[in-house]
């Protein structure tokens, strides 16, 4: 019997975190192709402005016609908008500076948190096959994060290891449980995962004392280390599991997916026979 937590179809998670520079995109991308390379077809919803996504993966701006801009405010086919990365079974639905305009047209529409959520529900999704969708979301606590919240079935929160980490945390926290409350009663956090670890620097290690002394069992065991290629990798439009396959940073990513497989595995019960 599999559990009955665990959603039908893709597992939805909205990678989140209103601080910017905490990798937020790098593990977006990077946990993506990870999963891909465990079997998982896996697609990222590209909802920040600044498509930093988009170009990591390998879409040009030239090939962004259609974006998550379309996929939210106007009708439009997903099959015009869901594109194939060069990596096999991971695809994007990529975003333009465009989206940057989309909270204001967002306010006047009755719907507004919960276009994300209908758009990633339409039947011609099944077509897709999805097993996870990835939603790397703006740096902002702002009506596309809502909308990725509503829409999403768990949020991963990217944490730096830096002073005053966890002291964003709280007002994450508390939009967590607004959407709870509005929109999505079963959003719950997939965890915390430490980002930019130096194991040889005396506040990496406090803050990872502090994440874990407070979140518990919510951080990751995996944290992924301070690395140049997983800074380079961007540049050369490609996750850096195939930029340095062998480097420290995909290491972690492929740790930081086994660990999230596990999470997320269907829980088999032994049915007992009575003589």
């Amino acid at each position: 019997m599999s559990d009955l937590s665990r959603p039908t179809g893709p597992k939805i998670i909205a990678v989140a975190n209103q601080k910017g520079g905490v990798g937020k995109t790098t593990t977006t991308i990077n946990l993506a192709a990870a999963l891909v390379e465990k079997g998982k077809r896996v697609l990222v919803i590209d909802l920040d402005p600044q498509g930093n996504a988009s170009t990591g993966l390998g879409i040009g701006a030239d090939n962004r016609e259609f974006t998550t801009y379309e996929l939210l405010l106007e009708d439009i086919d997903l099959e015009e908008v869901i594109l194939e990365t060069q990596t096999k079974g991971l695809y994007i639905v990529p975003a333009t500076v465009d989206l940057s305009s989309a909270d204001l047209e967002l306010l006047t529409n009755e719907k507004r948190s919960f276009l994300l959520h209908d758009a990633l529900r339409q039947t011609q999704m099944d077509t897709f096959a999805f097993d996870y969708i990835l939603i790397d979301c703006p740096p902002s606590l702002n009506l596309l994060t809502v909308n990725a919240m509503i829409g999403a079935h768990s949020v991963l929160v990217p944490l730096q290891s830096e002073f005053f980490a966890l002291e964003g945390l709280s007002q994450l926290m508390l939009t967590i449980r607004e959407v709870r409350q509005s929109g999505n009663k079963d959003l719950r956090i997939e965890g915390i995962v430490l980002t930019m670890y130096d194991r040889r620097n005396n506040l990496s290690q406090q803050v990872e004392q502090d994440a874990r002394d407070n979140l518990g069992d919510l951080v990751f065991k995996t944290m992924v280390p301070r690395n140049v290629r997983v800074s380079e990798a961007p540049s050369f439009a490609m996750p850096v599991l195939s930029y340095d396959t062998l480097s420290k940073g995909a290491k972690a990513y492929r740790e930081l997916a086994d660990e999230l497989l596990a999470k997320n595995s269907p829980v088999v019960k032994e049915v007992q026979h009575v003589e």
